[in-house]
């Protein structure tokens, strides 16, 4: 997981921090009678050091980009866990189910996990990218406990961006999801791509995602290109910008102006309800802030972490 030389092609040109600036140590953690598992990322010589709790975006594994974030939140003073969701990566499972009721569920098991780590402090920063953030938006809705909140190119309502796509991807979606829904149970489940062209019924299918995503795969995962079917349901029907004005922490939002995903001018609409919320907004598209973008994004995620925590 702290492969540096490099694990994907987005990332061959990223300055990384010295190794020696940050330690790390693996961790596991039990959601619903599977195990998590993890990576938690220490500081040099910081005394309980608030933590940042990560997980990855739609479909996606802990490798896929995201120890460089988490790296450069160590080497800054921050503690940072980042995990995967169960049913992907190195957690219990393989069915790259994109659930995000359970995916909540696995980030409250892992605050807990971290919770009882010594070497960490009660500071408490929820950090997500793309679905990820959606569900720290959630999450942070439903808690009382983060201290800070950061989401970055956040899918803040599944069925806008479903309503973008055609009426044809609509009807396919609905009629492979449910479809999956009841074979599943019997061995007969579907399955489509996480992220496809235009023309296929895939999680994602916006102009130019595919190459862009896939850029990002760890070389050495075994990660498929495949979900089940009725993960398209799910995440249409997941609407988290209904929730953010029962957010009561210090939020940031970071949106793409270049996003084909996420509309920029939906998460600045969206920040109106957020109580404390900072929205910034950048040239790059869901994918660039781990990539070409990402010492911009890193840089505005650091200045708004050092503002919300008065380090």
């Amino acid at each position: 997981m702290t492969r540096r030389n490099p694990v994907n092609r987005a990332q061959r040109r990223l300055a990384r921090p010295p190794r020696e600036r940050f330690a790390t140590r693996e961790l596991a953690f039990d959601a619903d009678g599977d195990t998590c598992r993890g990576t938690l990322y220490l500081p040099g010589g910081d005394e309980d050091p608030p933590v940042v709790v990560m997980a990855p975006g739609l479909g996606a594994e802990r490798s896929f980009g995201y120890p460089a974030v988490a790296e450069r939140f160590a080497d800054a003073g921050y503690a940072a866990f980042l995990f995967d969701y169960r049913g992907f990566g190195a957690s219990d499972g393989d069915s790259q189910l994109v659930d995000p009721e359970g995916q909540r569920a696995d980030y409250a098991a892992a605050i807990d996990r971290v919770r009882r780590v010594d070497a960490v402090g009660r500071g408490l920063v929820l950090w997500g990218a793309s679905l990820s953030a959606a569900h720290v938006l959630t999450l942070a809705a439903e808690r009382r406990d983060p201290d800070a909140v950061i989401g970055a190119v956040p899918m803040l309502d599944g069925r806008a961006i479903a309503r973008r796509r055609s009426g044809r991807y609509l009807a396919r979606s609905g009629v492979e999801g449910v479809r999956d829904q009841f074979g599943h149970r019997f061995g007969r489940g579907r399955t489509v791509p996480i992220v496809g062209s235009t023309e296929e019924l895939a999680a994602i299918t916006e102009p130019g995602t595919k190459r862009k995503y896939l850029d990002l795969v760890d070389r050495e995962s075994t990660w498929r290109n495949e979900t089940p079917a009725r993960s398209l349901l799910r995440v249409a029907n997941y609407r988290p910008v209904e929730r953010l004005d029962e957010i009561r922490a210090p939020t940031l939002l970071l949106a793409g102006t270049d996003d084909a995903i996420v509309d920029s001018e939906a998460v600045v609409d969206a920040g109106e309800a957020l109580s404390r919320g900072t929205v910034v907004t950048m040239p790059a598209d869901h994918f660039s802030p781990f990539g070409d973008d990402f010492e911009g994004a890193i840089g505005h995620q650091l200045s708004f972490l050092k503002d919300a925590l008065d380090r």
